[in-house]
């Protein structure tokens, strides 16, 4: 009995390993979207995988990835799309793993508005947040329907979507993500309609993907992160409405009617296994880009996204 009391002694007297730390960047301010990320932080899984995470929103959205590709963050949230063309610009990032595995954004409209076709854009104001890829989906959004990015007036309404609909500054946006400026509409009292782009002709993505720097990833330590995101998922899908007000207990912000609906409209679409990837869908998204001359050249998948647990 003494030994096993010295022994408690000594293992209570023992101080806890160090946890790895690391630093997260998110895409944008904390929303539903992230629910796995703040599920694992709160319910304990990356202290359970031995990581200290740091989450931190961006002042500029379009910030992350630069900061990863400058080595001032180990980690991003960010878009499959705007990924490609970064690789094309020289940024030395690769896709490490995934979030949201299906396409949010969508070309937004009023339902009772004059927009009933992508066509009748034409001489149209469409509104934007996000310069290059967001310009870019539309290029080829409208191609298709007989138009090109000259046919109509392109207004950079700075993160102000569904406003800026509504109020009759433009006639579509495109960057609306269907599990938020729809809602947002709906419990404004206006409807608004989506053309949903991966039925408009683009190839179906990863629509929120985690991004790290080529030269300086640590594939052990992102592999842990995502076991733990892959925990709270699996947490999130069995326990939904618990998830829910562990998730809306972090702030205040986030107990609103479109948070709540957010959460709803975004659990299906979260990557149930966030390591995995399907090569032939980075594939042919970046064939895509080159065929509808967004990107210069065809870049192998090995270039673009990694499993980091293979061996």
């Amino acid at each position: 009995m003494k030994k096993a009391l010295t022994l408690a002694a000594m293992l209570l007297a023992t101080p806890a390993m160090a946890q790895d730390k690391m630093t997260l960047i998110l895409d944008w301010f904390i929303n539903p979207d992230h629910g796995p990320i703040i599920i694992a932080q709160e319910n304990g899984y990356f202290a359970e995988q031995g990581l200290e995470v740091e989450i931190i929103p961006p002042a500029d959205p379009s910030d992350p990835p630069k900061l990863v590709a400058a080595g001032k963050a180990d980690l991003a949230v960010s878009y499959q799309p705007q990924l490609h063309l970064q690789i094309h610009e020289g940024l030395p990032l690769t896709r490490v793993g995934t979030l949201v595995a299906t396409p949010l954004n969508c070309l937004l409209v009023l339902q009772d508005g004059p927009i009933k076709s992508i066509a009748d854009l034409k001489g149209g104001k469409v509104g934007f947040s996000v310069a290059g890829v967001e310009e870019a989906v539309l290029g080829a959004i409208l191609q298709p329907n007989g138009l090109t990015l000259d046919d109509i007036e392109l207004v950079n309404v700075n993160w102000s979507l569904s406003p800026s609909l509504m109020s009759g500054q433009v006639d579509a946006v495109i960057g609306a993500f269907r599990n938020f400026e729809l809602n947002q509409m709906e419990i404004e009292g206006v409807e608004g309609r989506c053309f949903y782009i991966e039925e408009e002709g683009l190839p179906t993505y990863d629509e929120l993907i985690y991004v790290a720097n080529t030269e300086s990833l640590d594939k052990e330590k992102i592999a842990r992160f995502l076991a733990a995101t892959e925990k709270a998922t699996q947490f999130i899908v069995n326990h939904p409405e618990k998830s829910w007000e562990i998730f809306a207990g972090t702030s205040k912000e986030l107990q609103d009617e479109l948070n709540a609906k957010a959460w709803v409209d975004t659990l299906p679409r979260f990557a149930l296994r966030p390591a995995a990837f399907d090569a032939g869908r980075y594939a042919a998204f970046e064939t895509f880009l080159h065929e509808f001359g967004l990107v210069p050249s065809v870049n192998p998948v090995s270039t673009i996204a990694i499993d980091v647990t293979a061996q």
